[in-house]
């Protein structure tokens, strides 16, 4: 329960990726927690759009990634993971 409200659809990283392109870039950057990224996107442009469109293609990487983090961290909240 715990970790399905904290997991990020890759639909949806993938349309603020696309938002990225027509309005502000970056936005998907902070939505999994890379804010360092998503200030370097919003300044740059994401990085002159070949960032962002790079990101689109690889939205299921960046989500699973943040999924995979977001995971293990509620395995350690709930004294599952490793000790």
């Amino acid at each position: 329960m715990i970790y399905r409200s904290k997991r990020k659809d890759p639909q949806t990283i993938l349309l603020t990726c696309l938002l990225g392109v027509v309005c502000v870039a970056g936005i998907h950057r902070f939505l999994v927690g890379e804010i360092g990224m998503g200030i370097l996107y919003v300044l740059t442009g994401g990085l002159c759009l070949i960032g962002t469109i790079v990101d689109a293609v690889n939205h299921k990487t960046i989500a699973l990634d943040y999924n995979q983090k977001m995971l293990a961290e509620t395995m350690v909240m709930m004294n599952i993971g490793r000790h």
